[in-house]
């Protein structure tokens, strides 16, 4: 079985975004909306294979990216086409409409 998520750090964020879709779950262990979000995740992260590369990353090992992108609340989902923001999410979101959000941007 494959990972589900890339989890992305300071040091890989740049190359982890930089081609197709991907999401980024600006996340922390602490916060109970964001581990909700994660088997939510999963199940996109399988519909979606091959479509987006669904990431996480931690706001509490990389505040200055989480600063750099003005996440201020969490579960925080950027989405990024090429390195590019095209769309966010704050807040816990259902399967649909995450899955949703990322394929209006794939088509876009």
């Amino acid at each position: 079985m494959t990972e589900t998520f890339v989890y992305l750090e300071e040091g890989t964020f740049q190359q982890g975004i930089g081609s197709g879709l991907t999401l980024v779950d600006f996340y922390a262990d602490w916060c109970g909306p964001c581990r909700m979000l994660t088997p939510v995740l999963e199940e996109v992260g399988k519909e979606l294979d091959g479509k987006a590369t669904i990431a996480k990353i931690d706001i509490d090992k990389a505040q200055a990216i989480a600063s750099s992108f003005q996440v201020t609340s969490i579960p925080t989902l950027v989405l990024f086409k090429d390195g590019k923001e095209v769309g966010r999410l704050v807040g816990l979101r259902d399967k649909d409409t995450i899955k949703e959000f990322v394929l209006a941007s794939e088509n876009g």
